[in-house]
């Protein structure tokens, strides 16, 4: 009589990600609560310092490792391509191995990376080392946030939360000055020399203050061969992408793009029928939940173009310094750190669908100024307005397109629902730097041309504000704003079901209504480089 049960029970797949695990006991006004916040904080700002510095750095390293646009392209995407592809399998090992652990062993494999960055002769070496900086990064990133959701007490968790993600806002505002600061001072060399002893910092305040802390509900099995192949599918398409604007329609184009398809193919054939998936296929049932992020894609796809092609600009055709080159991406970073509170609230009192047509459509207008900005062009009468209205509408769009996505899954799978988002995002932006040289026909040696690069420029321009307004347009037509909370909660009860595989597992069948049916709240967060991750409920 009970076989077919314990056999149902045997059979069922792992717990889903992000099971509530025993809650921790630190205060934030405790020393030792001080000190883990402050761990994660130097940790997560270091990741996020290099995402957004080493644009302003391009024109000195391209110059003085003799590199072409090319060179410039990988020396950014291979940071993002490796980010991108391994951050969901690092939320899993922190989880399965322990979260300070994990922490750790990225911080150090950071400092190693960022040393090797910092000595390499050649763009080959540079480009490999931003390769392996990325995989630190994805291992830094998820722990950091797992690491305060499970060691600070309930009452807590969300001041820490919030001071993490402040602070983090605090770090990219600084960025660009920093990088700037540093490329025109003592070299380019320096943006990556001064993780050294953030490094040094964040591993012994970890090991000496930090508690470990692990998911006992993780797969045992992380989900390596997932990753491995997302990373060799998005290399692949990345390489063809980035090798046609050489080389045209070549026979290692070709090869290099089937590479990357059946890569990626592969990759989804993995998640399918693995019994542990990093990013389970079932979560994309949600129709809100694709719908929202294919808005991301389009929406991060334009922010990694722009911030891209934009802080070139000024310094090649503009005539701008690195640091004033810095400081035209403040205005970004200074508006969402103000409004994204503000833009939070609206969203919860009328809904995200508004709002994530509104905002892209205004952070299009605010690309489209950017074509006024020329040779010689006035920072404070052609950037600062254009970087101001761009920065409106990201504020905008950003905290209701991170709840969109929260409220589209039950709640104690918002972290799995946010890494997923988090990756979409930092693979728009890969695909975004891949492809605006191929269509603008920007190539060899054009970053150093003045006319060449402002014609390439004035093209990507419009073909931001194009894919911005087509996010917004995708908002109106896909998004909806949230019904009453029962339709919420059997919406929450089909996701589960799908990423379950149609299985009951323990905690899964039933889940208690007070918790699913709680609508995550934003937390300001104005990283510009991706959406914000949530913790693990």
């Amino acid at each position: 009589m009970n076989q077919p049960s314990q056999q149902r029970k045997h059979n069922a797949p792992p717990p889903l990600p992000g099971r509530p695990r025993p809650a921790g006991g630190l205060r934030i006004g405790e020393a030792r609560g001080r000190w883990t916040l402050l761990a994660t904080v130097l940790g997560s700002g270091m990741a996020m310092l290099d995402a957004t510095v080493v644009n302003i750095a391009l024109p000195a390293l391209g110059r003085d490792l003799r590199v072409d646009v090319a060179g410039l392209q990988w020396t950014v995407n291979a940071y993002t391509l490796t980010l991108a592809a391994f951050i969901l399998l690092g939320g899993s090992l922190g989880d399965r191995y322990g979260h300070r652990r994990v922490f750790v062993l990225g911080a150090a494999f950071f400092a190693l990376a960022s040393l090797l960055c910092a000595v390499s002769p050649d763009a080959t070496l540079l480009i490999l080392a931003r390769a392996l900086q990325g995989i630190a990064g994805a291992l830094l990133t998820p722990s950091s946030l797992a690491i305060i959701a499970a060691t600070f007490h309930p009452d807590d968790r969300g001041r820490a939360i919030g001071a993490w993600s402040g602070l983090g806002g605090v770090v990219a505002a600084v960025g660009p000055f920093l990088g700037g600061y540093l490329v025109e001072s003592v070299g380019w060399r320096w943006i990556f020399l001064i993780n050294l002893p953030i490094a040094l910092a964040t591993v012994a305040v970890a090991l000496l203050r930090v508690p470990e802390t692990s998911d006992p509900a993780a797969p045992s099995r992380p989900d390596v061969a997932g990753a491995l192949l997302g990373a060799l599918g998005l290399a692949g398409v990345t390489y063809a992408l980035i090798a046609a604007a050489e080389n045209g329609a070549s026979a290692g184009v070709w090869v290099s793009a089937a590479v990357g398809v059946a890569g990626l193919v592969a990759f989804l054939a993995t998640e399918r029928f693995s019994r542990s998936p990093m990013m389970p296929l079932g979560i994309f049932s949600s129709r809100q939940f694709s719908a929202a992020n294919a808005v991301t894609f389009a929406v991060y796809a334009a922010l990694g173009g722009i911030f891209f092609i934009l802080v070139l600009d000024l310094q090649v055709v503009a005539g701008f310094s690195p640091l004033a080159a810095g400081a035209a991406l403040l205005p970004v970073t200074a508006v969402m750190l103000l409004g994204s509170p503000r833009s939070g609230a609206l969203a919860r009192r009328i809904g995200p669908r508004a709002p994530m047509t509104v905002g892209p459509l205004v952070s299009a207008g605010g690309v489209l100024l950017l074509l006024r900005v020329g040779p010689d062009a006035s920072y404070t009468t052609e950037v600062l307005p254009a970087m101001g209205v761009f920065g409106l509408g990201l504020t905008i769009t950003v905290a209701p397109l991170t709840a969109a996505v929260l409220a589209a899954v039950p709640t104690h799978i918002s972290g799995l629902a946010s890494g997923v988002n988090n990756a979409v995002a930092r693979t728009a932006g890969l695909m975004a730097v891949a492809v605006l040289p191929l269509a603008t026909g920007l190539s060899a040696d054009d970053y150093r041309q003045q006319a060449a690069f402002d014609a390439a420029f004035r093209v990507a321009v419009l073909l931001c504000a194009v894919v911005l307004a087509a996010g917004g347009l995708l908002s109106w037509a896909l998004i909806r704003n949230p019904r009453a909370a029962e339709a919420g909660a059997r919406a929450d009860e089909a996701v589960e079901g799908a990423v379950a595989d149609g299985e009951a597992t323990p905690g899964h069948g039933a889940p208690e209504d007070e918790e699913r049916r709680e609508k995550p709240r934003h937390r300001a967060f104005c990283s510009i480089d991706a959406t914000p991750l949530e913790p693990h409920r």
